[in-house]
């Protein structure tokens, strides 16, 4: 037998086995697109578990959204579409609504915690904060909550109002900043500590014509409004 006769041969059989090869696996193609498997209930089921049911039935999942839902637990399937019990060709997928949780949200206890605090913690429960009013009171440090309404333990709607009292702490009694301008540093500073202000001489400057322990500027300035605990400086000549 010639090599060329030989070639032929074997150039048929490699011809043919390439047509069968395509040929099953276009078969199986078409018996697996015509497959059809019977789509289960994922309501209530969270997502990892939906999408390895699904996948046991060779088929996909798809979330196409989340909504609030009060009777499933937050990121577990509410809707799904095709509906369970459907029927369809595996390799689709099932569309799928998950839940963002329930409408209502609990008021947990605010009283006691900062107003700062408590903003962030009703951004993180849905809730926002409402009116705030405030009172001085000794016996809650100043930006402390007093009190709530809703109190805590009641239900409310998603993104209800929490209404607070605040404390501004301790009251304290209000002066007014007097002029110091001209007047006997000395004098001054012990006059104002005496009475329990506190006074420091930050700046000490030459100024002709003036002897030395003369105020030549003040903070805050006349007339200003001062607590005991503001910081009064003066500038003196030298």
């Amino acid at each position: 037998m010639s090599d060329k006769k030989i070639y032929d041969i074997a150039l048929y059989i490699l011809f043919y086995l390439v047509l069968f090869f395509l040929a099953a696996d276009l078969s199986s193609r078409m018996i697996l697109r015509s497959e059809l498997v019977t789509i289960p209930d994922l309501r209530g089921k969270n997502l990892d578990a939906a999408k390895a049911e699904l996948a046991g039935k060779k088929t996909g999942l798809i979330v196409q959204g989340r909504q609030y839902d009060d009777n499933y637990g937050k990121e577990t399937v509410i809707f799904q579409a095709p509906s369970a019990g459907s029927r369809i060709k595996v390799n689709r997928t099932v569309k799928v609504i998950l839940s963002a949780g329930s409408e209502k949200v609990p008021i947990l206890k605010y009283e006691g915690r900062s107003l700062e605090s408590a903003s962030q913690a009703l951004r993180e429960a849905g809730l926002r904060r409402g009116r705030i009013s405030q009172i001085h009171t000794p016996q809650y440090a100043a930006g402390r909550i007093i009190s709530q309404q809703p109190p805590a333990g009641e239900v409310v709607g998603r993104n209800s109002p929490v209404n607070f009292l605040v404390s501004q702490g301790a009251w304290e009694e209000k002066y007014i900043m007097p002029d110091l301008i001209e007047k006997n540093s000395d004098a001054v500073t012990q006059r104002l500590s005496a009475m329990e202000f506190k006074v420091s001489i930050d700046h000490v400057t030459l100024y002709e014509g003036l002897g030395p322990g003369i105020i030549l500027r003040q903070s805050p300035i006349r007339g200003f409004p001062l607590l005991k605990r503001n910081q009064i400086s003066l500038e003196v000549s030298k």
